[in-house]
């Protein structure tokens, strides 16, 4: 590579002037008739070019190889039947023939899997922008062609693009869409989910397109099934049964005829359960100095509604005054436990005597709503021992102990059992006794007075009081929970006597157990969830549990050994080996688990297709050809032409050579030497001298003759 550079001895504008004025000398000349003008110009406009001090500049250039680059799709919906011993094989064949080429360098790159899908696109933007682009001969693509990031894909490429597409044209799929899915929902009430079920690629003509059995289960359990029809929106109604996060598993039967997956057969929703208002009644038997402890505590939770009623006149009162002149609320007992019992969450007797004001028929009725579902607490105090007792009526056959009818005066502090210590209601409590026989490390209150009671068959014991006797004893009958403090005491703990207690955290634990919030669940497995890191936590009363039985996407089983972190809590962690929903078991509860999408974005379309990266490949006047077909050859070919075709052994396609170099060294010589340009420079003058006196005596002879002889 030669090219002329300049050296000037003088400023450009020095130079340019000195050109200029010769110009200028050599219009005057020839303005004057001198006939040598001409060649003083040529001299003057010389020495302007030698003072620039031209010289030839000679550059060492190196060639440079060319650059292909390769891109290898390892994306899950790679890992579909056949694409990834196609894939394998292409990229061997492309390696191996990129070697072959001369003076030709390979660039592979690997996309594997993402959260986000197949990012195909940055990838190649990437890997092209980190080379030369007077280098790039081609970009080649082996994939299934189902990118996420097409908008990523580099605009203006210098050099051919080819896609490489694995499966085959034959391919199809059905998979279950979730059009819409609520994120809250309201317990007890039913929620809408939209989904779809599609089929995707050529659909064999011999498999059923009409309808498909969709099956239902919520949070595990026992399935239904249903009969929907093919390609149309349909909302599916569920209802929520508890607080807390509810998940509904959705999946189709997988059809005969070779579908491509069964991962996008199912979905899992994952639905909060909100209450709407949660509904207690209090019934007051008689004012008392704790009366306004459950008053207070639920008035100030602002998730419940509290109807309270306190009796002041029973109906064996008769002091005369007529009703009229009461200013007095009657209690509507009919409207209350007949008529709109079924209404609340929780009723709550405190101190409650049985005077008359209900009838057994009404006690009955409470018991059927317990059995159903409801949730019934029972703070006692003296009246527990009497025979105005409400284990006297009815409701005796439900409650989760009996008194024995004697009532102890003194003081005591309440205590913990193991069974406590283990019970969400009552474990972690603030300031809770030590567990030693005596009061060191104690730190709640003493309470003055409480009945003695003795526990039903089944019920627990989680808190005791004097003499170690029953205290707080909680049970579960039917499909509800009934509970019973045998003391009107725990006020004390709220107005701080001794030091107090945790007296509002443990009655709303009590209120919120009853009415079967999860996080007091004594039974229950949770899981913490951050990407693909699980922790799990399984509340239990026993003492051990056996290992925590997890079901993959892929049916594939595998148990996970709990440590006890501390009296009723058993932890592990766990890493998952990839998205999807995971079947949870141990013993007898049941979970769900979805972790990211239950048909991951990988697998919303998996039938292989190249309209993402075609107009590219166009543009670029690449190809995009199917390895089902055969492996193309490589072949190279001259810029500007096709690089794609069909030859006699089958599809090739082209890379073009660029023919790169660097210049790793320069020589520089002078167009001509300096004593060269001294000579021109004088010769010039010279020759303009004799030509303007050879001029000069041409003219005098003329003269002379002119003259004549003298």
């Amino acid at each position: 590579m030669t090219a002329l550079r300049f050296d000037p001895g003088l400023p450009w504008w020095a130079i340019a002037t000195l050109a200029a004025l010769a110009a200028v000398v050599a219009g005057f000349a020839y303005w004057r008739g001198l006939r040598g003008w001409a060649w003083r110009g040529c001299a003057g406009l010389l020495a302007a070019a030698a003072l620039a001090a031209p010289a030839l500049e000679k550059g060492n250039r190196t060639g440079l190889s060319d650059i292909v680059i390769l891109a290898d799709d390892r994306s899950a919906s790679q890992s579909l039947p056949g694409r990834g011993e196609q894939t394998d094989a292409a990229i061997d064949r492309i390696a191996r023939q990129v070697e072959e080429l001369p003076n030709t360098e390979l660039r592979r790159v690997t996309v594997g899997d993402d959260p986000d899908g197949t990012l195909l696109g940055d990838a190649l933007a990437h890997a092209v922008a980190a080379e030369p682009e007077g280098r790039l001969a081609g970009v080649i693509s082996v994939t299934d062609g189902r990118l996420h990031d097409a908008e990523m894909l580099p605009a203006d490429l210098p050099a051919p693009f080819h896609v490489l597409l694995t499966g085959r044209e034959e391919d199809w799929d059905r998979r279950l869409v979730i059009e819409e899915s609520p994120a809250f929902g309201l317990i007890d009430q039913e929620v809408k989910i939209r989904i779809r079920i599609e089929d995707q690629g050529g659909v064999p003509p011999d498999v059923q397109a009409g309808s498909v059995n969709l099956r239902i289960s919520v949070d595990g359990e026992d399935e239904q099934v249903v009969s929907v029809p093919m390609d149309r929106s349909l909302e599916l109604p569920v209802t929520l049964t508890h607080a807390g996060q509810n998940v509904v598993q959705l999946g189709i039967d997988s059809p005969e005829g070779g579908e491509l997956t069964r991962r996008n057969n199912m979905a899992a929703v994952s639905i909060n359960g909100v209450r709407d208002r949660l509904r207690v009644l209090l019934v007051s038997g008689e004012p008392h100095p704790g009366e306004r402890t459950w008053r207070n505590l639920l008035k100030s939770d602002a998730s419940v509604d509290l109807i309270h009623f306190t009796i002041l006149r029973p109906p064996t009162k008769s002091d005369g005054v007529p009703v009229n002149e009461l200013a007095l609320i009657a209690f509507p007992t009919r409207e209350l436990f007949l008529e709109r019992i079924d209404d609340f969450d929780l009723i709550i007797f405190d101190r409650y005597s049985v005077r008359g004001i209900l009838p057994p028929d009404y006690f009955q009725n409470i018991v059927r709503y317990v059995e159903n579902g409801g949730a019934l607490l029972v703070a006692a105090g003296p009246e527990m021992a009497t025979v105005e007792s409400l284990n006297l009526s009815p409701l005796g056959a439900i409650l989760p102990a009996r008194p024995t009818g004697r009532v102890i005066e003194r003081p005591f502090t309440p205590k913990l059992t193991d069974a406590g210590r283990r019970h969400p209601v009552t474990s972690g409590l603030s300031g809770a006794p030590g567990e030693g026989s005596g009061d060191e490390g104690e730190t709640w209150g003493r309470w003055l007075r409480m009945a003695e009671v003795q526990p039903e068959p089944g019920a627990e014991v989680v808190m005791t009081g004097a003499d170690d006797l029953p205290l707080l004893i909680m049970n579960r009958v039917g499909e509800g929970r009934v509970a019973t403090l045998a003391s009107d005491q725990v006020w004390l703990w709220g107005r701080g006597f001794e030091g107090g207690g945790p007296q509002l955290e443990m009655l709303r634990r009590i209120a919120h157990w009853s009415m079967k919030e999860p996080e007091l669940e004594e039974e229950a497995l949770a899981a913490d969830v951050s990407g693909l890191e699980v922790s799990f936590t399984r509340r239990s009363m026993q003492d051990q549990v056996p290992p925590l039985e997890i079901t993959r996407p892929d049916g594939e089983t595998e148990n996970l050994d709990l440590s006890e972190a501390e009296p009723g809590r058993f932890t592990g962690n766990w890493t998952a080996p990839e998205e999807g929903l995971y079947r949870l078991q141990n013993g007898d509860l049941r979970r769900v688990l979805a972790l990211g999408p239950a048909a991951p974005r990988e697998f919303e379309q998996t039938v292989a297709s190249g309209d993402a990266l075609a107009p590219l490949a166009e543009a670029t006047q690449g190809a995009v050809l199917r390895l089902s077909d055969g492996l193309p050859d490589l072949r190279t070919s001259r810029q500007g032409r096709p690089a794609h075709g069909r030859g006699v052994s089958g599809e090739w396609i082209g890379i073009t050579p660029r023919d790169a170099a660097t210049v790793n060294g320069l020589e520089r010589t002078p167009l001509l030497p300096g004593w060269v340009w001294l000579i021109l420079i004088a010769g010039l003058i010279l020759i303009g001298w004799l030509v303007e006196g050879r001029a000069g005596i041409g003219a005098g002879n003329a003269a002379r003759d002119d003259a004549g002889p003298a």
